[in-house]
């Protein structure tokens, strides 16, 4: 090729333009390609702290809110119910919750700040599904050891009214207790400890 009589230097500077130029497109193109892969104000929003009123809950009840994406149950135990879940430990897996992932302060019998108000994540640890509230006693369909609890239909999975996973299904651990407290007697907000409390 014959370069003679070619200004190099016009070539240089188009091309040092072209360059500049495309740069700057891509620029462009990129901000909002890339800003939309952040996460949305609703989504920031999903992941906030949830406060929940729970002064109409009746006895048995189970109430169900949304925190990070997922169900959380909060239900209104019974005396009844406390007194049966002291006498299960013999059927379930992990009865003093060693292998569950829940707040210190839950770490107890009943996996709950307050005897009667049980939090619990509402995910089966198995595969992810929800299981079913059945607070019934020995229904047809699960047997004569059934004393309340939670059922998950996809597999088969048991879990008792403290969200522990009984023993010879396929959940490998207790339900996930969310970190909680009490804002006071009827007022909690799920997705906050209380100041002098750990993980």
């Amino acid at each position: 090729m014959n370069d003679k009589g070619v200004d190099k230097s016009k070539r240089q500077f188009l091309t040092s333009a072209l360059t500049v130029v495309g740069a700057v497109g891509t620029g462009y193109i990129a901000v909002p390609f890339l800003s939309q892969m952040q996460p949305s104000v609703k989504a920031m929003a999903a992941g906030a702290p949830v406060e929940v009123d729970i002064s109409k809950m009746e006895p048995g009840q189970l109430l169900r809110v949304a925190w990070r994406g997922k169900p959380v149950w909060i239900l209104n135990r019974t005396p009844d119910v406390i007194a049966t879940l002291k006498t299960l430990d013999t059927e379930l897996r992990d009865p003093t919750s060693e292998e569950s992932v829940q707040p210190n302060p839950t770490k107890n019998l009943l996996r709950s700040l307050k005897p009667e108000v049980f939090v619990a994540v509402g995910i089966c640890t198995h595969l992810g599904c929800s299981p079913t509230f059945r607070p019934e006693i020995a229904p047809a369909d699960l047997g004569a050891k059934w004393k309340g609890g939670f059922f998950c239909p996809c597999h088969g999975s048991w879990f008792d009214l403290a969200g522990r996973v009984y023993r010879g299904v396929p959940a490998p651990a207790n339900l996930e207790i969310p970190p909680y407290r009490y804002v006071n007697d009827t007022q909690l907000v799920i997705g906050e400890l209380a100041k002098e409390a750990s993980v």
